[in-house]
């Protein structure tokens, strides 16, 4: 199986449903292309299951543990899904994920054809999968051992610049939504948007509806302007959902000190992603690199406002030849599309949390380094889980 990257329903307007063409949409060149071949079996992840201690699993268990960017398996669009799949979602533990949908350019058909594959989805594998639409809904797929699944975008295509747009996905069941990718859109401008900008009129009137709405607004391809911009004119908090810390590793793509700061200061939450971004090419980051970006974060921010959205997939990373050529493919197209970031020259994972039960090694992680289990709790999702239950709140 292939696990590249979560915004993995669409891509340019390929084959939405298939899973390896349009897996990858944030990170890199193929390792290929960068390592020679008697290199890459050092670079293979990491075992399956590694060792855990007894606490990190008994408080794993009991946690509500909340990706706020990553996804279940999707197996190029068919239904139902393999029984494989099924056991790999149920097996890691994780409770709810918010899954980003239409890619980075996705127009209106293309999101109103992949919340229906979801919904559809939910409808035919009932047993293991919940919509999360209110705050109750979070506690429900804990309690029901399903994966509950938060709708969101990343880009703004599919609103074609029109505000009504935002009522109608929210009643769709898309809960969270960025204002632009990593460009400028009709809202605001993105980490890689070499004119700058901020929040337009526009994007401050969408602001102002979403809160309104109850859509929770997620800053992570914001670049500074828009992120200030945001954070001056919500009245609620906002998240950035899967990002890293510029002390740790300076890159368009990480948030500063400054901005961790803020965002906290308005009662939001970070999360930290799971990317190459987390180190200077051409390392392949490591359990430790991500760590160092989660402490930063819990120093700057405090235990309230962090959290994890890995930004790949619960299957691990695939590879192999066929995986990494398929990862190619989709680096070729992200570099065409003017949309690829610094340092996409690495495979989307962490060496040590290559694997479905990423967090719950994250969570030992976390112990081993003397935070407390409440720290813990709140980290695998507790935070994002008040977050989301306050912007959605009418």
């Amino acid at each position: 199986m292939a696990s590249f990257d979560v915004n993995y329903l669409s891509l340019h307007n390929l084959n939405p449903m298939k899973r390896r063409e349009f897996s990858c949409i944030t990170a890199g060149a193929a390792l290929s292309r960068i390592l020679p071949s008697s290199l890459l079996a050092e670079q293979q992840p990491s075992p399956a299951h590694p060792p855990i201690s007894e606490a990190a699993a008994e408080l794993y268990n009991r946690s509500l543990i909340l990706d706020c960017n990553s996804g279940p398996p999707f197996e190029d669009g068919k239904l139902p899904l393999p029984q494989n799949d099924l056991d790999m979602v149920r097996d890691s533990g994780v409770n709810v994920v918010k899954i980003s949908l239409a890619g980075i350019n996705g127009d209106f058909a293309q999101a109103v054809k992949e919340i229906a594959y979801v919904a559809q989805m939910i409808e035919v594998h009932p047993a293991y999968f919940t919509q999360v639409r209110v705050p109750a809904d979070l506690e429900r797929a804990k309690r029901e051992a399903k994966m509950g699944i938060v709708l969101s975008f990343e880009s703004v295509e599919m609103l074609e610049g029109k505000l009504e747009r935002l009522d109608l996905f929210r009643n769709l069941g898309v809960r969270v939504m960025q204002l632009s990718y990593n460009r400028k859109s009709p809202f605001a401008a993105g980490v890689m948007e070499p004119m700058g900008g901020g929040l337009t009129s526009l994007g401050k009137e969408a602001v102002k509806k979403m809160n309104v709405l109850g859509i929770t607004i997620d800053l992570s391809h914001a670049n500074e302007s828009t992120t200030s911009d945001v954070l001056s004119t919500s009245s609620k908090p906002v998240i950035v959902s899967h990002a890293g810390c510029v002390a740790v590793h300076p890159h368009p793509r990480n948030k500063t000190d400054d901005q961790l700061k803020r965002l906290a200061a308005q009662g939001g939450v970070f999360g930290i992603y799971d990317l190459p971004y987390l180190t200077a090419s051409p390392k392949q980051p490591t359990v430790d690199d991500y760590m160092a970006h989660m402490e930063h974060a819990l120093k700057v921010a405090g235990e309230d406002h962090v959290g994890i959205g890995s930004d790949v997939g619960i299957e691990p990373f695939d590879i192999s030849p066929k995986g990494m050529a398929e990862f190619n493919k989709i680096e070729e197209e992200r570099q065409k599309s003017g949309l690829a970031a610094p340092e996409e020259d690495r495979p989307t994972y962490v060496v040590g949390l290559n694997m479905p039960r990423k967090l719950e090694v994250i969570a030992e992680q976390l112990l081993k380094r003397g935070y407390s289990t409440a720290t813990v709790e709140k980290v695998l999702g507790r935070n994002f889980a008040r977050v989301l239950s306050e912007t959605w709140t009418l």
